[in-house]
């Protein structure tokens, strides 16, 4: 018969199964079932033998083909045999090779396992944004399926939400994810081409005065924090450290006898082992945050308990509580806005201001020195950065008293 839409809508169900075939359609037909489905076959011989493959439901797309759909699949299916290829078997391979696709709920938990939780110290803040954006809108979908649209979808109901540097964030991991990815051959590609960021960002400058800093320090007595959070901000004040240093610090770490903080190379930003000297007031807070830890390894343990398999284990302070936790109370710091990396970097400006040399700061802060010279100096400068920061303690214990 001759195939036209409005001749195959026509067509009704009879008590058993049968087809029709499109004149000179060269194999291409339609089977219709008892309960009325249509279905595009296609009846070819290979390798001596009649074979047939169904190229798809006779129905309106997404959920079937229109006739002209089914004349190009059987115009593919005829090019794969002419070539010698049984289009049959290749559909099913195809079709098994598509069920069995990872999902991008399988693309990031190899990710994080593979390669975030390897190379990151901070692969749960990776694991956060996952489970909090990306994951609730993909799961179940094909990572090969993404699309540079859906990314940017996904990432404009972020901003619209009123969180434009989370955004930022969201597109770095995905593109994190996608290129581990596309090197370990799960995926063909990235869908983060070409996609900028959401929002600028501007390098941040703030710095407490020390009215402010007076203010924060009073302030987080009054402050709806657990006193281990208390103890590990002003730490971090003190002794001018990055936030993920302070809040996984173990006390294997310390020598208090001498005075001495050794952060370990596999937990330093910059791969080495950093000493940091404590002045008085870091001991009278570490001293404090002894009597609170009990028989925990960490120096901040979390307040929450981890039960597994029955037992009670103890994780420290994540990184991002102390972010939360200064966020949430600010109106007891006197209502102006500040990060715990900010406190950080108004240690390092106060400690300048006391005439510490650059050099010795950097090393107070284990920055990285990329000039030249510093390959050839290997002095520690252990004396210079204990009298720098106990320049420091002293004049924030004057600050604060």
């Amino acid at each position: 018969m001759r195939f036209t839409d409005r001749a195959l809508r026509a067509l009704t169900p009879k008590r058993q199964r049968y087809e029709v075939w499109e004149d000179n359609g060269k194999g291409l037909g339609l089977r219709i079932s008892p309960s009325g489905r249509k279905s595009f076959i296609f009846m070819y011989r290979y390798a001596g033998k009649t074979r047939r493959m169904t190229l798809g439901v006779f129905a309106p797309p997404p959920d079937g083909l229109t006739l002209a759909d089914a004349h190009l699949k059987h115009a593919e299916a005829r090019k794969l045999l002419i070539r010698g290829i049984d289009p049959g078997a290749a559909d099913v391979e195809a079709r098994r090779a598509l069920r069995d696709a990872p999902t991008v709920s399988d693309l990031a938990a190899e990710y994080l396992e593979r390669w975030a939780k390897p190379h990151k110290r901070s692969w749960a803040e990776d694991q956060r944004i996952l489970e909090k954006d990306i994951l609730p809108a993909w799961h179940n979908r094909k990572a090969k399926d993404i699309t540079r649209r859906d990314v940017i979808t996904l990432l404009d109901r972020i901003v619209d939400r009123g969180a434009p540097i989370v955004a930022n964030r969201t597109l770095a991991v995905i593109r994190k994810m996608y290129n581990f990815g596309v090197q370990r051959d799960i995926v063909p590609t990235t869908p983060c081409t070409r996609i900028p960021m959401p929002a600028q960002e501007r390098r941040r400058d703030r710095v407490l005065s020390a009215d402010e800093i007076r203010a924060f320090w009073h302030g987080l007595d009054q402050a709806n924090l657990a006193r281990g959070t208390r103890l590990a901000l002003r730490l971090q004040l003190a002794t001018a450290q990055r936030t993920g240093e302070i809040v996984r610090a173990s006390w294997e770490e310390f020598d208090l006898r001498h005075g001495w903080w050794t952060i370990p190379a596999e937990r330093s930003k910059n791969g080495l082992p950093h000493r940091v000297p404590l002045s008085r007031c870091s001991l009278a807070i570490l001293a404090a945050a002894r009597s609170l830890s009990d028989q925990s390894p960490f120096v901040f343990p979390s307040p929450r308990l981890v039960r597994r398999d029955g037992t009670m284990a103890i994780r420290p302070i994540a990184p991002a509580a102390l972010t939360r936790a200064v966020a949430r109370n600010l109106d007891h710091f006197g209502g102006t806005h500040f990060t715990p990396h900010d406190l950080r970097r108004t240690a390092a400006s106060m400690i300048a201001s006391l005439g510490t040399r650059r050099t010795v700061l950097k090393m107070i802060l284990n920055h990285v020195d990329n000039d030249v010279t510093a390959i050839y100096d290997r002095h520690s400068y252990d004396q210079e950065k204990r009298m720098a920061l106990d320049a420091w303690g002293e004049r924030l214990e004057e600050i604060v008293r």
